[in-house]
């Protein structure tokens, strides 16, 4: 058996073959800092998130998708693993996904961190050539695909065209900057202190980028800025979606860049099948609309796009076999092997 895995900024997600997904956990771990020991990961860790005591620190482990806590990622991704499958694998090969544009610094702390989990061999491979692959659209085609893969801590912009990368861009500016701006604004408008969870859950229960039928109403809980004391206030989608509007402009803006440079014979395989959406933010209201009114191109949400990056490295592991016994592996453009 082998194992994919898409290690987000947000959520880590792991695949097993003949498993399929056994992790979807949030890339959070809980540290007790007297005896330096992790105490807890993934979505437990995430509901101690600014409620933990002097001597407990809970965290995210990653940066604008990149690794920040090696160490602890290790540590987080053996314990999310130990009740699984995985534990009785041997030197299992691993299809893991990683960013665009990070440097060879950052890719190799991903590479040590999965190594850590016994694997004999990496295939790295591109986020966006996974959702891509992950949305049923075959990376391999000479035809020119468009894909926007938009999640909490980076928004990847790229054309891709026979398994190669034509244009991209990148911001690290996308969900976790919409949650700090929901901060801000609760505290300017409403003196109310806010933390990320509650944000968060804000932003995935009424955010939107376009009018609703009927707007929507969220409970913000917190503390009063002046008072110190609990408070609670009630916004609606409408005043959210004014909040949000400038980043999701900020990430509209890449795809345009990426128009830009993209081969005039590409453009037009793009004009004609579309953008295709993928990763969490496509789940806003109104963002693909907001995106197609933008670009004059229409756009393709995929099919749980939360879920593309993970699905597309699954599929990739399809690949290996037919190219190791080829002896292709290491040239193909889909894949770098380490």
């Amino acid at each position: 058996m082998d194992i994919a895995i898409d290690l987000g900024s947000s959520r880590t997600r792991v695949y097993v073959t003949d498993k399929g997904k056994v992790i979807d956990e949030a890339t959070v771990a809980a540290i007790d800092l007297e005896k330096e020991e992790i105490i807890a990961v993934g979505d437990k860790a995430y509901k101690m998130l600014g409620k933990t005591p002097a001597k407990i620190e809970a965290m995210h482990l990653l940066d604008s998708g990149v690794i920040a806590e090696s160490r602890l990622v290790e540590d987080m991704l053996k314990i999310c693993l130990r009740d699984t499958s995985m534990g009785k694998m041997v030197k299992p090969r691993a299809v893991v996904a990683i960013p665009n544009g990070i440097t060879e610094v950052e890719k190799h702390a991903v590479i040590n961190a999965v190594l850590s989990l016994g694997v004999r061999k990496i295939y790295l491979m591109d986020s966006t050539k996974a959702a891509v692959m992950g949305c049923g659209v075959d990376a391999m085609s000479p035809r020119g695909k468009l894909v926007a893969n938009f999640g909490g801590g980076r928004a990847d912009a790229a054309v891709i065209s026979l398994g190669g990368i034509s244009a991209t861009k990148s911001t690290n500016k996308a969900g976790n900057k919409m949650d700090e701006e929901i901060i801000k604004y609760a505290r300017k408008e409403y003196n109310l202190i806010i933390g990320d969870n509650m944000a968060e859950a804000c932003k995935n229960a009424i955010g939107s980028l376009m009018p609703m039928e009927e707007e929507k109403y969220f409970r913000l809980k917190g503390r009063d800025a002046i008072s110190g004391l609990p408070k609670f206030v009630d916004v609606d989608s409408e005043e959210i979606r004014e909040v949000i509007t400038d980043v999701a402009m900020g990430m509209i803006d890449i795809i345009k860049s990426v128009l830009e440079e993209t081969p005039p014979e590409l453009m037009a395989d793009i004009y004609t099948d579309g953008i295709v959406f993928t990763g969490g933010l496509a789940n806003i209201y109104g963002f693909s609309k907001l995106i197609a009114q933008h670009t004059k191109i229409n756009v393709r949400v995929a099919e749980n796009p939360q879920d593309c990056v993970i699905k597309g490295c699954s599929k990739a592991i399809g690949y290996i076999n037919s190219l190791e016994k080829s002896g292709k592996a290491d040239s193909n453009p889909l894949f770098k092997v380490y």
